[in-house]
């Protein structure tokens, strides 16, 4: 329980905050719908927090990258693999089409690749800061 919850805040935090700024200064949304959106957003974080958590340990386990530029690539690879499915799933939920759905995981494929590994870098510094181990 203490590791589902560590993964889950620090998860909530990291992209509550990412979304949020974004949403905010490039998006162009108002604050009361950047409020909304992150708060339609935490059910989703809290399911998939720790599930992610234990995917990307077990990945990083199995394929022990050592040096940087395998560890990047393992990172977006494992944060590709685990997101694009609960986005697309996100997707269908809201009755979105197939043509919206391709557009829209081919749009955020880019922001995965350039989030995933500032995310693990950070999920493992919040996992070291509140005691609990990756694993």
């Amino acid at each position: 329980m203490r590791n589902y919850l560590i993964d889950t805040i620090g998860t909530v935090i990291f992209f509550t905050v990412i979304a949020a700024t974004s949403e905010l200064l490039i998006v162009g949304l108002e604050p009361i719908q950047v409020l909304f959106a992150r708060f339609v957003m935490i059910p989703v974080m809290v399911i998939t927090a720790r599930p992610y958590g234990l995917w990307r340990d077990w990945v990083f386990r199995k394929m022990r990258p050592r040096n940087w530029k395998f560890i990047v690539a393992v990172d977006i690879a494992t944060f590709i693999s685990f997101q694009v499915p609960v986005y697309v799933a996100t997707l269908a939920l809201a009755a979105t089409t197939l043509s919206e759905i391709v557009t829209a995981v081919s749009v955020s494929i880019f922001f995965m690749v350039l989030l995933s590994r500032p995310f693990g870098m950070y999920l493992e510094a919040f996992r070291r800061w509140a005691g609990a181990s990756g694993n």
